[in-house]
């Protein structure tokens, strides 16, 4: 028989400290959400007693735009949160997916980020400072506002990636990146794999500074009408300094290849690469592998369907019409070494799913933080890939 979940949306920080706390006290299992964009990210929402969302958190607690800082509240859309940056010619590089349905705990919470990390890093590198509300009615202050605070960092970095399953972040504070004067992108195609390595390896080993490199094989490149290995390439900075970029690549790729038609939405399509698939796909997968350059090709050799790789970093997502073809290419990757999940996959298959099939020797570590901060395994379980 199913019983009734209590629902709640809490409007400042203390509120939802308290609603932690009171929720705890009466030993019920919490579900703690954003705007629940990416629900068939990670692990199964198991049933909960209360559900508490920060959508209702929606303010911005101090912008210093000559500083370089922000502090908002966790429910506060992402999309809102780059708009007030881009009146400014501001920016949080992240270019998280679902960006445009989720809220900033929601970007931070999952560790989203997406093409221009190879320049500007992830979440643990653009978050300065954190609020985050404990399940005993605690609001805990992380680090600060100023870039160079780094005292209690560490446990704001805790918070980044865990999926809500230790505490509910309340309050971000990001370190800001200036807008680039001009930008260009450059969009290469190649006859093989091999090939496209060979120039992703010499742009990164030349004195270019890409934002970033992305990849994509014959099946994700058709959605750009061409079905060849793509290099997508995103240069910013001064005039003079993307113009190089021309010329650099012109080298690299050959002439043909660097004049080819770029599409103005590449980098939103590329950032919407995976919630677009999971939109066409009921039974969908996506699969993240990390690797070293070098492991590249071997994994991106490895998929049938739609793949892409953050080129410059060493991170593959592999798209799977069914689910249990991924869960298939994820044992075969176990056997070769490769660092994989099931990163995306539908709700209703996340229990019989194994989507995390090897944690390494860090997962003893997480579940004695969780128990640290959750003693009950009240909130969130089994959010983190199923294994918390």
């Amino acid at each position: 028989m199913e019983h009734d979940v209590e629902a709640l949306a809490p409007t400042t920080p203390a509120e939802l400290a308290e609603s932690l706390r009171d929720a705890a006290a009466r030993g019920r299992a919490i579900a703690l959400a954003g705007n629940s964009s990416k629900r068939r990210m990670a692990g199964p929402t198991e049933a909960a007693d209360t559900a508490i969302t920060t959508s209702a958190l929606k303010r911005v607690i101090e912008y210093e735009p000559r500083d370089l800082t922000i502090s908002v509240e966790a429910g506060l859309p992402w999309s809102e949160l780059t708009g007030i940056l881009a009146a400014n010619r501001q920016m949080i590089p992240l270019d998280p997916p679902f960006g445009g349905r989720a809220t900033v705990g929601g970007v931070i919470g999952s560790n989203s980020s997406g093409p221009r990390r190879l320049l500007y890093g992830t979440a643990r590198d653009l978050v300065i400072g954190m609020r985050f509300a404990t399940l005993e009615g605690k609001l805990v202050q992380s680090g600060g506002m100023v870039v160079k605070n780094v005292a209690g960092l560490d446990m704001a970095k805790l918070m980044i990636g865990s999926f809500g399953t230790l505490a509910a972040i309340a309050v971000v504070n990001f370190k800001l990146q200036p807008a680039p004067e001009t930008e260009r992108s450059f969009l290469l195609p190649f006859d093989s794999l091999s090939g496209a390595l060979a120039a992703c390896s010499q742009i990164l080993g030349s004195v270019l500074q890409p934002a970033a490199i992305d990849l994509l094989n014959p099946a994700a490149g058709m959605a750009f009408g061409q079905p060849a290995w793509l290099l997508a390439v995103r240069a910013g900075g001064s005039a003079a300094s993307v113009d190089r970029y021309h010329y650099e690549l012109a080298h690299i790729a050959g002439r043909l290849a660097v004049e080819s038609r770029c599409p103005e939405t590449l980098w939103q399509d590329v950032e919407s690469f995976t919630p677009r698939f999971l939109d066409r796909h009921a039974d969908g997968a996506v699969v993240r592998a990390s690797c070293t350059l070098r492991e590249l090709e071997g994994v991106l050799a490895s998929f049938e369907g739609p793949a892409l790789a953050r080129a410059g970093s060493g991170v593959c997502y592999g798209c799977f019409e069914q689910s249990d073809a991924a869960a298939s290419w994820l044992s075969g990757a176990a056997g070769r070494g490769w660092k994989t999940v099931i990163e995306f996959s539908p709700e209703e298959r996340k229990h019989t799913l194994e989507l995390w099939p090897s944690p390494g020797g860090d997962l003893e570590i997480m579940r004695r933080v969780k128990n640290l901060f959750d003693p009950a395994n009240l909130l969130n379980r089994g959010r983190l890939y199923g294994r918390i």
